[in-house]
């Protein structure tokens, strides 16, 4: 008989989170394939826990995945760990979930931290939807592009972002949507925890004067869509100069996609609008 894939949570800060579940799992497996084998090892030790590593970091995914694979088709029980966290949630192993389900191997999650539910859970939404979209892109336009596309959304927008990039990222999300409503958590459950709701236009101002350290989830909350509705071009650019923060070039970019015209025909009609207001 096959062996069980085990996906494991571990804390994201505080150890104290650690499930006495995961704690057991982690013990009683034949193997554990950890996205950081020097973090885990930290934590291994915290809990006593001497169970054998091999390392399943995103570059060697696919070929670590086979054998894996062959290993637990022999009988062996594998736990599957991330630095932090539910694997899988933007971190290592959508290759191996895949590969297992196809093999017949069962699949056994282990509840636990997430710093995604974490984040929502302080919110306040009310229930329904919401999109979990992970890291963003790390190119400005990309990033602008992935935005514009979701700018209509009547739910909120989730995502995680690097301390390094999260400059950049408020600024274009600033950008695009306006000055919307927006939480932002970082290091949740450690020392230095920060969630605070706050405006766009405000994070904005405020992580352009401050150092910004550790992984952040940010939520943006839905804006108001209150754009009349429009019969011509240049009814629609009058609209957004007169309610929108976009820049005239990026009105020009999202107001082409939407209508799936030229943008250089976009953009000699709102240049025309724009110097009106001069």
């Amino acid at each position: 008989m096959p062996g069980n894939l085990y996906i494991v949570a571990t804390p994201i800060g505080n150890l104290e989170d650690m499930t006495h579940r995961a704690t057991r799992i982690l013990k009683e497996v034949d193997l554990i394939a950890a996205e950081d084998t020097r973090h885990t090892r930290k934590l291994l030790t915290h809990f006593n826990i001497h169970t054998h590593m091999v390392s399943y970091y995103r570059e060697k995914e696919a070929s670590r995945t086979d054998e894996l694979i062959d290993r637990l088709l022999e009988g062996e029980n594998i736990a599957l760990v991330s630095d932090a966290g539910t694997p899988g949630i933007s971190d290592p192993g959508a290759i191996l979930v895949n590969k297992a389900r196809w093999a017949g191997i069962s699949i056994i999650p282990i509840p636990g931290p997430s710093a995604l539910t974490a984040a929502l859970s302080c919110a306040g939404l009310e229930p329904g939807s919401f999109l979990f979209s992970g890291f963003g892109p790390a190119k400005t336009s990309s990033r602008k592009k992935l935005f514009e596309s979701l700018s209509t959304f009547s739910y909120p927008l989730v995502f995680y972002e690097s301390p390094h990039r999260i400059g950049s990222f408020i600024k274009d999300a600033h950008a695009v949507f306006g000055d919307r409503t927006v939480l932002w958590a970082r290091e949740i459950s450690k020392k230095y925890e920060e969630i605070e709701e706050t405006t766009l236009e405000l994070l904005e101002s405020k992580i352009s004067s401050e150092k910004i350290r550790g992984e952040l989830v940010i939520i943006i909350h839905p804006g108001s869509d209150d754009r009349p509705v429009a019969e011509s071009l240049e009814e629609i650019l009058v609209w957004y100069r007169e309610n929108s923060a976009l820049s005239l070039k990026d009105v020009c970019r999202k107001v082409a996609a939407d209508m799936g015209i030229g943008r250089s025909e976009v953009y000699k009609q709102a240049l025309t609008i724009w110097n009106k207001k001069q």
